[in-house]
């Protein structure tokens, strides 16, 4: 499986708009948005703002940078 992240704008209405698409064998699985300042010590982490498929639930991690984001959706689909 090849995993692949494309940086994106989202509009979420909030500070929180520099984004990620995340794509496993060419198909989205999932959006991450970076926290802003306004979320004190989590700020500059990924949040996975929506996932897709096997990412799909009520679940919806925090990661330290898009590594570790990379180690969970690889995790999933592994």
């Amino acid at each position: 499986m090849k995993l692949g992240f494309q940086p994106v704008i989202v509009e979420t209405n909030a500070p929180d708009e520099e984004g990620c698409l995340v794509f496993a064998d060419n198909r989205l699985v999932a959006v991450l948005v970076r926290l802003s300042a306004e979320h004190g010590k989590k700020a500059g982490c990924w949040y996975l703002e929506h996932g897709f498929g096997k990412l799909d639930g009520p679940v919806h991690p925090i990661f330290t940078d898009l590594n570790a984001a990379r180690d969970w959706v690889a995790q999933r689909f592994g």
